[in-house]
């Protein structure tokens, strides 16, 4: 069997009392990943077709009325003719941050160092994590905007709100496909997992 180093081991090599144990592991977890492979590409070829055809769709209206289905955004809902089920394509932007978030950074730290008495932990921990980097050196993005949105009569404070919109970089957009449906139109409309993790 080979190992996790890549080295082929003789099955008698395995201590007898796990070797049993392995293996069956082994297998177990094979089995699984090949149920795993094949949803994956059909998830996959059922995204594509989903596209294609409401791509289809909008084709027909276009042709038909001259005009494109969705807003500016490209956001867009088609829905049953009982209003039961709808299907929605999300636009959402790709964002990063330039160097005037460093600006801003700096401009938080300065009110926070001054009115540090006053202050409260909870205040200065959210905008010390705001700003720290993930693994990948990505900023906290929902932390950053609900600074923007926290209110201060400070001037530096709005100062470093200011240099965070100048920061903000949009990088490109990435399309959602989303199902929701509902029993009656006095329900609310819940979503139809596809998503593994939150099935």
């Amino acid at each position: 069997m080979m190992d996790a180093r890549g080295d082929l081991k003789p099955v008698e090599a395995v201590k007898s009392q796990y070797r049993l144990q392995y293996r069956l592991e082994d297998e177990l977890v094979r089995r699984e990943f090949g149920y795993a492979l094949a949803l994956s590409s059909q998830i996959k070829r059922f995204k594509g077709h989903c596209y294609e055809n409401l791509g289809q769709f909008d084709a027909l209206l276009a042709q038909e009325y001259s005009a494109q289905k969705g807003g500016m955004r490209g956001n867009k809902t088609y829905s049953t003719f009982d209003g039961l089920m709808q299907v929605k394509i999300r636009v959402q932007d790709r964002i990063a941050f330039g160097p005037e978030i460093f600006a801003a950074k700096a401009l938080f730290d300065e009110c926070l160092n001054e009115w540090s008495e006053d202050t409260r932990a909870e205040l200065r921990s959210f905008v010390a994590n705001a700003f720290d980097t993930d693994k990948a050196g990505t900023i906290n993005r929902s932390h950053v905007f609900i600074l923007l949105n926290t209110e201060s009569d400070d001037e530096r404070w709005q100062n470093g709100q200011r240099a965070i919109k100048y920061a903000i970089r949009v990088i490109g957009s990435a399309s959602y496909i989303q199902f929701q449906n509902r029993e009656s139109t006095e329900d609310k409309f819940e979503p139809v997992t596809i998503d593994l993790a939150k099935a």
